[in-house]
């Protein structure tokens, strides 16, 4: 019988997403970990398996600690809110006080070892669901009328992430709320125009006999 941990899984994750997050998953190493989650190697093996388990469950706390975002970007909408709710919505936690800035799935991901090439893998896999969020949202707002029939959901997700991660690197570097919100908003003035919807009055008339 597992013995019961004697610890908040959530409150040590969180100290662990901060060292993996400003130190990347190679420059990471057990000593910081363990003072950071205050806990000794082997509870941490016991734990979480390994170093590499213990980023995986970071991986999962930290989609956890974006549901918030997800749920936001999922209610009603029009195509153009759903990119505003990604990018407007991003920036308030890539300069949130208190993280460390930017995004742990760009920052934890770099100069990675050979010895640790799955890394990245498992960090694109979680960024791919995003994509997928994002043009399953955008098809919905399509078939509502919210974009043109000609328009691609699945490229215009593409550009969004491809803005998320320019602010994303940007927050990272220092830049202010108030610059990313510009940058936003000038990437947005390309986003398309919502499409008119058709007239029908006409063709809905009974016409009264006389």
């Amino acid at each position: 019988m597992a013995r019961p941990r004697d610890f908040e899984e959530e409150e040590v994750l969180d100290r662990a997403m901060e060292v993996f997050w400003r130190r990347g998953y190679d420059g990471a190493s057990m000593a910081e970990l363990t003072k950071a989650m205050e806990l000794s190697s082997p509870s941490i093996y016991a734990a979480f398996g390994s170093k590499r388990g213990l980023f995986d469950a970071v991986l999962t706390r930290y989609r956890e600690r974006r549901a918030g975002h997800r749920q936001h970007l999922l209610g009603d909408a029009t195509a153009r809110e759903v990119a505003e709710r990604f990018l407007f919505g991003a920036i308030e936690w890539l300069v949130d006080p208190d993280e460390p800035r930017g995004c742990l799935l760009i920052q934890a991901g770099t100069a990675i070892g050979v010895d640790n090439e799955d890394v990245p893998r498992a960090i694109v896999t979680l960024r791919g669901r995003t994509k997928e969020l994002l043009t399953e949202r955008l098809a919905r707002a399509q078939r509502e009328g919210y974009l043109a029939e000609s328009e691609d959901p699945a490229a215009l997700a593409r550009y969004l992430l491809m803005v998320f991660n320019g602010l994303a690197l940007q927050a990272a570097e220092g830049m202010s709320k108030a610059e990313l919100t510009d940058s936003a908003e000038r990437a947005l003035m390309s986003w398309p125009a919502r499409p008119r919807r058709k007239s029908v009055a006409g063709s809905t008339r009974r016409k009264v006999k006389q």
